[in-house]
């Protein structure tokens, strides 16, 4: 959603009359889950959640830092409701994210208008945070990650009616070279099974019909526990519950990615035939450099032994170019090793120096303008690959989970998304959002499938 600040007159007491939140969230899936969690407690403290910033006293913005282009975005956002502090000095404005975590006291040193920072971790302290601030009149910071946190007993406004975010753990103990996330997340934690399972039991009696479970590295799930648990016995308990159709998952490494976790998507029938999984480099010395803990020849045999064993199944990437050290016979070992693989789609972007990590100080920083050139052939590839693969699938039909109507208003225009992950679009007389139906694909292009119902 692109904000823009053309200030307008509100009656004057708008805002003191009516609690209105306004909730903006940057990076991952994890943390559109946070914001879920922080949106389900705000509704508890008499908060209503707008979509107009203008209307809202409380600001929160939920932030990301994997990318030096998302944190000057959310800098420049940051300066931007200055405004709205200026015209309405009520208006709360609070940080939080792993931004928030890794600024910590620079946000306020940059933007002294910003009234508390805070980890999502303490979003069950969201009431005395905003207290603090509104009747102490002083600012708040929490930024440590609670080893003791838990998603029990705290509310959830979920966006969605039909998929539901689900966080099996947080935090990751990989340390590549050049992420942040260990520092901002913290170490891996995993959340009880008992816990796990009693939510999908929830979801699946308010009729919701998939689940996404969430973590920096789910293969890692369960081995902090007291009792160690695998994440494929996590995966079999919840192919048992009634209700649910469909489960997926994300992330996984592939240093951790397992032949059990293998058959395990293979005879559980609510697993979606679909596999993300990060290669991030094709060049087995930048592979070292990122502190991956696997060569290509490895990652190679995993996608080998995914594909030998599990029928029609997706396999999506991310990986970055102009990682620091980058020589051009690097980047072509990228591109050979997509050549290679096909990956269905892949998420590309350009390395960018993260304070904290490692990958930051070494040398050979590669030239902004050669990253860009590498980011564009590495793109073009994958459109190609993506066109050949998704042209293949014409005439075939898939069961499609239908979750959103047209965002052009397109009249009777529906999309859903098949097992496999693809995007279709089709168009229905009738109201399907939430079903699972037919459709069978008449026309594809590189990130979406067009279909007619059966």
């Amino acid at each position: 959603m692109e904000l823009k600040f053309q200030m307008r007159n509100q009656p004057k007491n708008h805002r003191e009359n009516h609690l209105k939140a306004f909730i903006k969230t940057f990076g991952c899936q994890m943390n559109v889950n946070d914001s879920e969690y922080i949106a389900g407690q705000l509704v508890k403290l008499g908060y209503s959640i707008t979509e107009d910033i203008f209307e809202s006293n409380l600001i929160l913005l939920n932030t990301c830092c994997v990318r030096a282009k998302v944190e000057q975005k959310i800098y420049s956002l940051i300066g931007k409701i200055k405004k709205i502090k200026e015209s309405n000095p009520n208006v709360i404005l609070g940080i939080c994210g792993c931004m928030a975590q890794k600024e910590k006291e620079n946000i306020f040193e940059r933007a002294p208008y910003v009234d508390f920072i805070f980890s999502p971790s303490q979003v069950n302290n969201l009431e005395e945070i905003i207290n603090t601030v509104k009747y102490g009149n002083k600012k708040y910071i929490s930024c440590e990650n609670n080893p003791e946190f838990s998603f029990n007993h705290i509310p959830v406004k979920r966006e969605s009616k039909i998929s539901a975010w689900i966080q099996i753990m947080r935090g990751c103990n990989n340390y590549c070279s050049y992420c942040v996330v260990p520092y901002t997340r913290g170490p891996e934690q995993s959340r009880g099974v008992s816990e796990i399972v009693s939510e999908v039991k929830t979801l699946a009696k308010d009729k919701y019909k998939e689940v996404f479970l969430l973590g920096q590295n789910v293969n890692s799930y369960g081995k902090d526990l007291s009792q160690p648990v695998t994440f494929s016995e996590l995966l079999e308990l919840l192919n048992n519950i009634d209700g649910i159709e469909r489960i997926r998952f994300i992330t996984s490494h592939p240093k951790d990615f397992s032949f059990d976790l293998i058959k395990t998507i293979k005879k559980c029938d609510k697993i979606c035939n679909h596999i993300h999984l990060p290669i991030q480099s094709g060049s087995g010395k930048i592979l070292k450099m990122m502190n991956r803990k696997y060569d290509i020849n490895y990652y190679n045999n995993i996608i080998k032994e995914i594909r030998n064993n599990i029928d029609n199944i997706a396999i999506t990437t991310d990986a970055m170019v102009g990682f620091p050290g980058e020589t051009e016979e690097d980047f072509m070992d990228t591109l050979r090793a997509f050549k290679e693989i096909e990956f269905d789609e892949a998420y590309t972007f350009i390395y960018s120096n993260r304070e904290n990590a490692i990958a930051s100080l070494l040398p050979d920083q590669v030239p902004l303008q050669v990253k860009k050139e590498r980011l564009w052939k590495l793109i073009d590839l994958q459109k190609e690959i993506s066109t050949k693969i998704n042209k293949k699938l014409e005439g075939k039909i898939f069961e499609v989970l239908v979750d959103k109507k047209s965002k052009k208003h397109i009249e009777n225009q529906f999309s859903g998304r098949t097992g496999t992950n693809k995007t279709v679009v089709f168009t229905s007389k009738q109201n399907l959002l939430g079903e699972l139906v037919k459709v069978k694909i008449i026309k594809s292009s590189p990130w979406t499938l067009y279909g007619e119902l059966i």
